[in-house]
C-alpha cells in the first residue's frame, strides 16, 4: 500500500479516508517511510515532526475536513506551526534552536482542513533566491536531476511533492517562489491573488504586499480544494481579495469558454530566453487554439519597464533589511554581518540605505504600473501566457556569489524570474503548468496570468489542459517506486 498512495493526489487520498479504505496513519506512516528513503538524496525535508504526526493521525479529534489524515509539509517561512522549529532558512534562527509558540492563521486553516503536518521544507535563508541552496541547511537537489537546482523559494517543498513523497506541500511566492519550482520540478503552482489567504495574525503584508502564501501539487483538483480550504480574509488584514462565486473546486469541471489569449515568448526587459522555454509557450499556445482559444501574440504595455525591476528590488531589499530587525527584536539577540549569508547582509544594506521618501516613491510608482499592466486584461484579454522561467532548471551554485560580489546571485535572480515578479508587484493571480519537457526530459512549466481575482479563470482552463494533456503519470528519476502488482 505504502508505495501505491505515493501516486495518489491529496484529494484521492483523503477519499480513501472518508471511504474507510484508510486509516490517517497508514497514510502518515507510509509519507513518513517515503521520506525517509528519499530525503537523503534530495534533502528537502529539514525539519521532522513524525512522532507529533503519528500521535495527531491517531487522534479522535482529527478534524474532519476536506483533507483529513493526508500528510502534508509547511514551508520553514510563512506559516509557523505551534511548539515547532521555525527559522526561515537562517543559521542564527537554526543555531539558536527557535521555535514557535503558536499556529499563525494560515497553519491553523491547514489543520482545519484535516491536513497532518510531518515536518518543514528546505528554503533559501529569508526567501531571497530562486534556488533553494542555504548554508544552513544545504541544498535541495531537483529529483529530475540530482545535479539541478528545485527552484526556490520554495524548493524544498516542490521536490519533496514531485518526488513522491507526499501530495501536497505549502509555498510562499513574493517574486515567483511558488511558480519557480512548479516549473522545474514539473508541478502546478498558483500564485494567488494579493488579499486571497491571510499573512497574519503577526504579518499584515510582506515585500511590500508582493508575497503570497498557498501550495505546490501534482494535480489542478489539489490546488484547487486546498485553496478552498484556507482562502478569506481575517480580522485585521489590510486588504482582501472578492470572494468567489462559488468554491473554487467546482471550477475544476467548468468550460471556461473561448477565451482571448496573448501569448508572449520573449522577455519584455530584453533578457535572454531560452530556446526551450520559447518552444513551451510555442506548444502551449498551439494547444489553447487547437482546445477553440483565440491566441494571439501580445502582451500589457509597461511589462519589463527597468524602474518597475527598479522599485521591485528596492521593496526586497527595505524588508530584508526590516525581516533581519524583527529577528533582533524578537530573539533578543543582534545580528551582524556573520550571522547571515554575505548576499542577505548584502541586500539589507541596500535596503538601510534607502531614504523613507524614497521608499515612498517606489511604493507609489508599483501602484502606478499596477495600472497601467492590469489595463490590458480590462480591454479584451482573459489570460497571459508566458514561459515560467527563462531557462531549464540551472545546475546547483548558478545562483552563488563570490566573497568580491555577494549580489551577483540576487541581480541573477532577477533575469531567472523575468516573467513571474512582474505579477507580485500587480498582485494578480498566475499558475504555472507542468505541460512541457525538453530534450533532456527536463520539466518546462509555462504561466498563465489573469486578471485580480481571477483564480476561478486560471483553474478552469488549467483542469482542461490538464485533461487534453495528463502530466500525473510523468515521474522524475528520483521518486518513491511504485507497486507493480
Amino acid at each position: 500500500m505504502n508505495h501505491d498512495l505515493a501516486t495518489l493526489d491529496a484529494t484521492a487520498q483523503a477519499e480513501l479516508v472518508r471511504r474507510g479504505a484508510v486509516q490517517p496513519i497508514e497514510l502518515v506512516d507510509a509519507a513518513i517511510a517515503r521520506i525517509q528513503e528519499l530525503n537523503p538524496q534530495i534533502n528537502a525535508v529539514i525539519t521532522e515532526r513524525f512522532e507529533k504526526a503519528r500521535a495527531e493521525a491517531k487522534r479522535s479529534d482529527l478534524p474532519n475536513g476536506p483533507f483529513r489524515g493526508v500528510p502534508f509539509l509547511l514551508k520553514d517561512i510563512g506559516a509557523h506551526s505551534a511548539g515547532d522549529p521555525f527559522h526561515a532558512g537562517m543559521r542564527f534562527l537554526r543555531d539558536l534552536r527557535w521555535t514557535e509558540p503558536n499556529d499563525n492563521y494560515l497553519a491553523a486553516k491547514f489543520r482545519a482542513a484535516g491536513f497532518i503536518f510531518l515536518g518543514k521544507t528546505n528554503t533559501p535563508e529569508l526567501g531571497l533566491q530562486p534556488t533553494t541552496e542555504p548554508l544552513s541547511y544545504g541544498a535541495s537537489r531537483n529529483p529530475w536531476d540530482l545535479t539541478r537546482s528545485t527552484g526556490g523559494s520554495s524548493g524544498g517543498a516542490a521536490a519533496a511533492v514531485a518526488s513522491g513523497m507526499l501530495p501536497a506541500a505549502h509555498a510562499t511566492d513574493g517574486g515567483g517562489s511558488i511558480r519557480i519550482p512548479a516549473s522545474v520540478c514539473g508541478l502546478v503552482g498558483l500564485k494567488t491573488t494579493r488579499g486571497r489567504i491571510s499573512l497574519g495574525p503577526g504579518t499584515g503584508e510582506r515585500w511590500g504586499g508582493c508575497a503570497v502564501e498557498n501550495c505546490v501539487t501534482r494535480t489542478v483538483r489539489d490546488t484547487a480544494g486546498i485553496l478552498d480550504a484556507i482562502a478569506g480574509p481575517m480580522p485585521g488584514d489590510p486588504c482582501w481579495a472578492p470572494p468567489p462565486a462559488r468554491p473554487f473546486a467546482t471550477e475544476v469541471d467548468a468550460d471556461p469558454g473561448r477565451l482571448r489569449v496573448g501569448f508572449l515568448a520573449q522577455a519584455p526587459s530584453g533578457t535572454a530566453v531560452h530556446a526551450d522555454c520559447v518552444a513551451a509557450v510555442e506548444d502551449v499556445s498551439r494547444l489553447l487554439a487547437a482546445l477553440g482559444h483565440h491566441v494571439e501574440p501580445s502582451r500589457p504595455d509597461g511589462l519589463g519597464d527597468p524602474e518597475m525591476l527598479r522599485s521591485f528590488g528596492m521593496l526586497i531589499s527595505c524588508a530584508t533589511a526590516r525581516a533581519l530587525d524583527a529577528w533582533n527584536e524578537k530573539t533578543g539577540r543582534p545580528i551582524g554581518a556573520g550571522d547571515v549569508e554575505p548576499m542577505t547582509w548584502a541586500v539589507a544594506e541596500l535596503g538601510r540605505g534607502v531614504p523613507g521618501p524614497q521608499y515612498v516613491r517606489a511604493v507609489c510608482f508599483a501602484q502606478a504600473h499596477t495600472r497601467r499592466i492590469t489595463r490590458w486584461w480590462s480591454e479584451g484579454f482573459d489570460l497571459l501566457l508566458t514561459p515560467t522561467v527563462s531557462e531549464p532548471p540551472p545546475p546547483l551554485g548558478t545562483f552563488d556569489s563570490p566573497p568580491e560580489d555577494p549580489l551577483r546571485g540576487f541581480l541573477r535572480a532577477g533575469s531567472f524570474g523575468a516573467f513571474t515578479s512582474a505579477f507580485n508587484v500587480t498582485g494578480q493571480p498566475a499558475i504555472s503548468l507542468p505541460l512541457y519537457w525538453n530534450a533532456q526530459q527536463l520539466p518546462i512549466g509555462i504561466q498563465l496570468v489573469a486578471a485580480y481575482g481571477r483564480e476561478d479563470l486560471l483553474i478552469r482552463v488549467a483542469a482542461q489542459l490538464e485533461q487534453a494533456r495528463a502530466w500525473r503519470d510523468r515521474r522524475p528519476t528520483t521518486c518513491a517506486a511504485t507497486d507493480e502488482h
